[in-house]
């Protein structure tokens, strides 16, 4: 989950919220909103404790092409974007890091590549080296933020320096719309499911755990970022954690955190490109995607490999700003009926084979709440929103023509 959007997010939301209170609390906002989808998504896992995410949900649940949908969202805006996006933003900072030169896409690719052979040929190797790096990026994380909070005091910017000072619910809506991408890896362990011990009991606690202990490990970043310098420093930045850094302590601390984070991009890279072609492996297990993609021995190497290449792709083709907006609407979509999925097969079921805890705030609340900032992402940004629509889109032909054994595919 910490990865490129924590990074690199609040930089356009203070430019577009003004204050840093109120950056604040879209991420705390954001934050509650992705528990109640872990905790939705929890007990979807413990229902169908499978690999596949939300295309083995829906595809089981509701109907095989609307998983497929699902899982084509994925290819393109769940996995390849975010990946394109972590890579651009790690050569960003490691020019802060280790004064490294050279084209942007030319590091980006170089890091898709490192990460596609970690997991593209064993899965033992790639798990061991993943654990290390987010333990250690764990530890730097809380230096990092005890050192902000005992130097913040006397770098706090002036109330004058801000940018707005009216609320704007529309702006609003669409910084949670950003923000739920930075969050959005909440839903990560269902894409590994059958490769989990005890998955009924584990998926549900990882994806809860994990979207706490992130939603706060955020919320202490953003309070070290958004007031270590001026908001018209911090605005429309990317790189908004070395600047704060800088202010707080100079070029040392600079090159120390913007070392962090480039630690923490490329472990976000790496689990996506070992989480990611576990659902292009499914779909080809189902008939819905070429024999080729399934699982040779305990990796789906042609996955990995064919995910790198589209990630790679899009590193030459877009830019992060407008990946940020696109993936994070696109992906509310998938979530949105995923959720649903769930409350359909609840109803089914029944409560007893379908426990939801908080039911039916929890599902309302992260349904309402999704829809309501889409809405205002498809007015306030027309452009990111509609390419989302058309990925979403574009892949019913797709469908059809791929399509061959679906039939079979039936919840058990």
């Amino acid at each position: 989950m910490v990865g490129v959007g924590v990074f690199t997010t609040s930089g356009y939301l203070i430019a577009d919220l003004g204050r840093p209170s109120w950056v604040l609390l879209a991420w705390l906002v954001g934050g509650m909103i992705a528990l109640c989808g872990a905790l939705s998504y929890g007990a979807l896992a413990r229902r169908m404790p499978e690999s596949g995410g939300e295309y083995y949900f829906l595809s089981r649940a509701l109907h095989p092409l609307l998983g497929f949908l699902a899982g084509w969202t994925s290819l393109l805006a769940g996995f390849t974007a975010p990946i394109a996006a972590a890579a651009l933003a790690l050569d960003a900072y490691s020019r802060y890091a280790f004064g490294v030169t050279g084209p942007p896409e030319l590091i980006a690719t170089s890091t898709i590549v490192i990460a596609a052979l970690m997991h593209g040929v064993r899965l033992s190797y790639g798990v061991w080296i993943q654990n290390l790096a987010v333990g250690l990026k764990i530890i730097l994380i809380v230096a990092f933020v005890a050192f902000g909070a005992s130097h913040l005091p006397a770098t706090v910017s002036p109330e004058t320096a801000e940018l707005e000072s009216t609320f704007n619910i529309g702006a609003f809506a669409v910084a949670l719309v950003w923000i739920s991408f930075a969050y959005s890896g909440w839903n990560a362990a269902v894409y590994v499911g059958s490769e989990v011990r005890q998955p009924q009991r584990t998926l549900l606690w990882s994806l809860v755990l994990g979207t706490c202990i992130v939603t706060v490990a955020y919320l202490a970043l953003n309070a070290i970022f958004v007031n270590a310098a001026p908001v018209d420093q911090l605005a429309n930045r990317a790189e908004i954690g070395a600047i704060a850094a800088q202010a707080l302590g100079g070029d040392k601390l600079r090159r120390i955190a913007s070392g962090l984070v480039v630690l923490a991009l490329f472990t976000s890279v790496s689990a996506m490109l070992m989480a990611g072609p576990r659902v292009y492996a499914r779909m080809a297990e189902d008939g819905l995607f070429p024999k080729r993609f399934t699982s040779m021995g305990d990796v789906p190497t042609a996955a990995v490999v064919l995910q790198a290449g589209l990630a790679t792709l899009v590193v030459w083709m877009s830019q992060l700003r407008e990946l940020l907006g696109y993936i994070g609407f696109t992906l509310g979509l998938s979530t949105i009926l995923t959720v649903i999925a769930l409350v359909s097969l609840r109803w089914r079921e029944g409560p007893e084979k379908v426990p939801i805890p908080g039911y039916p705030w929890i599902t309302l609340l992260f349904l309402l709440a999704t829809l309501v900032a889409s809405g205002f992402m498809l007015l306030r940004e027309p452009v990111e929103a509609l390419l989302g629509l058309a990925t979403v889109t574009s892949g019913i032909p797709i469908y059809y023509l791929l399509r061959r054994n679906w039939g079979r595919i039936e919840l058990k």
